[in-house]
């Protein structure tokens, strides 16, 4: 019998997510066909260039979802389910600190590491968890409180977690087996028709709406999904004209004359959803919860580590000059601080190692001998450099998103101390390594550096980042 391979389940649960998830929320369906719009007309304007990032093929099939979870225990559980399909722990984030109203959650992203992965099927999901031990949201009895109800849920049952386990180790499963992991995977991300305690959502909703999702129901589910457009300006301007009520800006770099960098996001706002209440006396009632919105991202280049901390130095001036400048769109000044602060080609951002590329030796390079300096290979053309596409998040864009969808900024106790996370904490409780973005853009680079050197002939090379 023929094995389904982690990739192709990859690519099948990313489909049928896709299903689900437009058949609970339609507003998701017009999002994807303005967004596959767009990218045809982008493409079909702009030629190869619109394709430099990533083929329309890949663009158009590209996905990110969203959930949130409420415990390590769970949170593990979660990184079972994404073994099995391929996708690993990537990057720390910690919304807590991130966002003006209160998200008390950190998070990681579950993706495919390779670059043959990423091309074979992107998705990629952003995993938050909840954090009831910070005492900067939660009172020492809500805490406890949260954290029994919390402790007393199931969100995947053992026959998933088992097939999961199965497919990670084998790497795939059966086609039947394939067929059953699938469905049960796609059914655990559903939104249950299960009633909510109204009493409990509303008493967790006055310290965040996020902790409301995470720990006032039972269950969990995509929270977005969204689709990847290659004009991100454009779409916000036809979804807004469709009658589509979208968030007040799109968080991220600013559209500006140079290349695309890190990541660009933006959504339509939360909808209404109906949802059944249980009510103090028991009696169970109609009412309806805002908590899933369509979230749209454009992608670019991704950065070093010295041209992130260049992009954060900007994002600080843009907030500086703002404040200084009432008068003045925000949009305007970034823009300007944008051209002011960053290379305005890709040579530049090479040549100042802002960012990562990978290299190729140019089929139609010259003859000779070829030089030993990598800038002078790229510059003569015996090597062609491509830039690598961002395939993480931004912190502060996704507590900007979160916000933007929010009906109230919560409550934060500033006095109190709040509990330390970080990246080797995550990990010891999800029992896995969380990989480091940057090491692996690094280590693409590097291989590809390796690879048109030997194609070369060349055993040294000079200025290599």
């Amino acid at each position: 019998m023929s094995t389904i391979a982690p990739w192709q389940l990859r690519a099948a649960f990313a489909r049928r997510l896709s299903t689900m998830y437009g058949r609970e929320v339609p507003a998701y369906q017009t999002l994807v066909q303005v967004s596959e719009e767009v990218n045809r007309d982008v493409v079909s304007r702009e030629g190869d260039r619109a394709q430099r990032l990533g083929t329309i093929d890949r663009i158009t099939a590209e996905r990110h979802g969203a959930i949130r979870v409420g415990t390590p225990a769970e949170l593990a559980q979660v990184a079972r389910i994404f073994g099995a399909l391929g996708m690993r722990p990537v990057g720390f984030y910690d919304l807590r600190e991130a966002a003006k109203s209160a998200v008390p959650v950190i998070s990681t992203a579950f993706r495919p590491v390779d670059a043959d992965e990423l091309a074979r099927n992107p998705f990629r999901v952003f995993t938050s968890m909840l954090t009831p031990a910070d005492p900067r949201f939660f009172s020492p009895g809500l805490r406890t409180r949260l954290e029994t109800f919390l402790a007393a849920r199931e969100l995947f049952g053992p026959e998933l977690l088992a097939l999961a386990d199965r497919a990670e180790e084998e790497h795939g499963l059966p086609a039947d087996d394939a067929e059953r992991f699938l469905e049960l995977a796609v059914r655990a991300f559903e939104l249950s028709p299960e009633p909510v305690d109204r009493a409990w959502y509303a008493e967790l909703e006055a310290v965040s709406a996020v902790a409301a999702d995470i720990g006032g129901v039972r269950s969990t589910h995509i929270n977005h999904l969204t689709p990847r457009v290659l004009d991100i300006d454009e779409l916000y301007r036809r979804m807004t004209g469709r009658g589509i009520e979208m968030i007040d800006a799109i968080q991220g770099p600013p559209r500006w004359r140079g290349p695309d960098v890190l990541l660009r996001q933006t959504s339509f706002r939360a909808l209404a959803e109906p949802r059944a209440l249980r009510e103090p006396d028991g009696t169970i009632t109609t009412g309806a919860l805002r908590v899933r919105f369509g979230e749209v991202e454009a992608r670019g280049v991704a950065l070093t580590p010295k041209g992130r901390s260049r992009y954060d130095t900007l994002l600080t001036e843009i907030d500086q000059r703002s404040a200084g400048s009432p008068g003045r769109s925000r949009a305007d000044v970034a823009v300007e601080v944008w051209e002011q602060g960053l290379p305005d080609t890709e040579a530049g951002l090479r040549e100042q190692d802002l960012a990562y590329f990978t290299y190729t030796a140019a089929p139609g390079r010259p003859g000779g001998v070829p030089p030993e300096s990598l800038s002078e290979l790229v510059e003569q053309g015996w090597v062609t450099a491509t830039p690598i596409v961002y395939e993480d998040f931004l912190p502060r864009s996704a507590a900007g998103i979160f916000q933007s969808n929010l009906a109230g900024e919560g409550s934060r106790d500033t006095r109190a101390t709040g509990v330390d996370y970080d990246q080797d904490w995550l990990a010891g409780a999800i029992g896995r390594d969380i990989h480091n973005p940057f090491h692996l853009y690094a280590r693409e680079q590097t291989a590809s550096i390796e690879a048109a050197a030997a194609t070369l002939h060349l055993t040294t090379l000079k200025d290599i980042p």
